[in-house]
Formats: structure tokens, C-alpha cells, sequence
């Protein structure tokens, strides 16, 4: 088995680094519009953009005077954008981000009156423009990987901005890339507190803990997310990553099976399934998985490496 997963490991490395070249240009925009229900433009909206599969996994932009936004460094796959503003209601909805070819479609948000929106208070004083100013100097301190100064600046934010739980997955992430494990723990479970249901923090707790070397806790907690009703493809995605890693590997088919099937077009769930059939050894079944990549979700990271790997297994 050793000898195979050296295997599996070159294979996939030499597959990584025939697409790493890429992969600093293949960033995508997604901009669009907030109005209220009459069509009018909404200032200082915030729309966040999360994706716990990339790094970063979470942008947070704010409307300007005519309603509009944008977002600019978003990973290909598919992402999760949430508009809100003070005394309306959220809006929510989902894209498949390109990062090359087509450009990306505008998003329109509509947000109704009252309901669950955040109150008059939410976002602590400061003005629109001043907290985009703040997310973006934020932003460009993680970009740089300068992790203390962007903890420093993104708690800074929360602190004038209490509502903008949603930073502690930036905060978390910094100390993730720093190993400052326990750090990242506590910021995903401040976010928990404040959305319980939060299934960013919930996997991102999963995967500190694996990479923590805690793959007890990592596997407890992912099992635990899996079992809610409102489990998202990245939940189970992340749960076979912890299986697999485990050597479990019928456990690790069974997760990444289910997240395929709950996003057809998702094309890591697939590559994933590819790794394991490698890893079994069966070269016939990896690159029917690999190719399937290919095919259902072309433009993705995923789909330049499943070629790169299908290249290798047919030498």
C-alpha cells in the first residue's frame, strides 16, 4: 500500500505543478446590484461571498450610492453570496464562479423591509464607505500573508461592525495559515455562537483539527454536521477528506458520493473519488472519474489537474 500511495502522491504532484503556473491568474469578479422591493438602489449593503473550498473562502464588499458591488479574486467553483443592510431583510444566492472564458453574470439582490435583517445599529456608526475602505486594507494584509497585522485589522472591523460575525472566518483562516491552530478554533466557535448553524465554521473546525493532527476530533465534528438536515455539499466533501485521510476509504467514497450527488456539476467531490480508485488501484476507474471532471465542471482547478493526471496514467 506504501508503495502505491508514493505512487498516487507523485502522480498527483506532478499533475499540481503542471497547473500551478496558472493558478495565480485564475481569479474571477462578480459584481451586481442591491435594491429595496420598489427598485431602488441600497447603499452600504454588505454582500459577503463565501466559499470554505478556497483560500480565502470569504469576501465582504459594500454597495456604493447607486447599489452596486464587486468582488474581485474569487477562486473558480461555486460560491455562496449574501446580501444584507440595516432594517431589510437578508438575500441570498448561489453562482458557479469562472475565472476564465465567459465573464461572470451580474447578481441582483432585492431585499425586502424588516423580517430578519439587521438592525438600524448593525453596523456600529461607521459609514459604508469607510468599512469598505477597512475590509479592503484588511483583505490586502491577508493577501500579503502578513497573518497578525490582517487578525489585527479584521477584529478592528468587528469591534466598530459586532455584526459582521462573518469576519471570524478570515480571522480564522489567518491563524490556520500561521498553524496558530487553537487561535483558529476559537475564532470559528465565536462565529458559532452568534450563527449556530454556521456550516463555514462547522467544517472549518473539521478541517483545523485535521490539520492540527487531531483526526479523531476532525472526523466527530464533520460526522456531527453531516447528521443536520441542512448539510451542504462542502460539509460531506470535507467529511470524505477526514475519511480518507483516516485510510477510510469505502467511508471516504460514501461522503464524496453523496456530495457529488447533492452538486452534479461540482467537479472535486469527482476528482476526489478518481484519488481514491488510484489509490485502490484500479487505473481504469480513476480516469473514467478523472475524465468525468473534465467533462461536468471544465473550467475548474480540479479539471486541469484531472488532465494533467490522465496524461500520467495513460503513459
Amino acid at each position: 500500500m506504501w508503495t502505491w500511495n508514493h505512487k498516487l502522491r507523485g502522480i498527483l504532484t506532478a499533475a499540481a505543478v503542471a497547473v500551478a503556473v496558472n493558478a495565480a491568474a485564475q481569479t474571477g469578479r462578480v459584481g451586481g446590484l442591491v435594491k429595496d422591493e420598489a427598485g431602488q438602489p441600497i447603499k452600504g449593503a454588505t454582500v459577503t461571498a463565501e466559499n470554505p473550498s478556497a483560500s480565502p473562502s470569504s469576501f465582504t464588499a459594500t454597495t456604493d450610492d447607486k447599489g452596486r458591488f464587486s468582488i474581485i479574486g474569487l477562486r473558480s467553483g461555486q460560491w455562496t453570496f449574501t446580501a444584507q443592510a440595516p432594517g431589510f431583510a437578508p438575500d441570498g444566492t448561489k453562482l458557479n464562479v469562472q475565472t476564465i472564458g465567459t465573464p461572470n453574470p451580474p447578481l441582483a439582490f432585492s431585499l425586502k423591509k424588516g423580517g430578519g435583517g439587521a438592525s438600524a445599529g448593525a453596523l456600529g456608526g461607521m459609514a459604508a464607505k469607510d468599512l469598505q475602505a477597512e475590509l479592503g486594507a484588511a483583505d490586502a494584509l491577508y493577501n500579503a500573508q502578513k497573518w497578525d497585522e490582517a487578525v489585527a485589522a479584521y477584529r478592528a472591523i468587528m469591534t466598530k461592525a459586532p455584526s459582521l460575525s462573518v469576519i471570524n472566518l478570515q480571522i480564522a483562516a489567518a491563524y490556520r495559515n500561521k498553524k496558530d491552530y487553537d487561535a483558529a478554533l476559537a475564532a470559528y466557535n465565536d462565529l458559532l455562537k452568534a450563527d449556530p448553524n454556521n456550516d463555514k465554521a462547522k467544517i472549518g473546525i473539521g478541517m483545523t483539527n485535521l490539520e492540527k493532527g487531531d483526526i479523531e476530533a476532525a472526523e466527530k465534528t464533520l460526522q456531527a454536521a453531516a447528521q443536520s438536515v441542512n448539510a451542504t455539499r462542502e460539509v460531506f466533501y470535507n467529511l470524505g477528506e477526514v475519511e480518507f485521510a483516516k485510510g477510510k476509504a469505502d467511508d471516504a467514497v460514501a461522503a464524496y458520493t453523496r456530495a457529488m450527488q447533492m452538486d452534479p456539476r461540482w467537479g472535486k467531490p469527482v476528482f476526489a473519488l478518481g484519488k481514491v480508485a488510484l489509490n485502490k488501484g484500479d487505473t481504469k476507474g480513476a480516469i473514467d472519474f478523472f475524465s468525468k471532471v473534465i467533462e461536468v465542471d471544465p473550467t475548474s482547478p480540479e479539471a486541469a489537474q484531472a488532465k494533467a493526471v490522465v496524461e500520467q496514467l495513460k503513459k
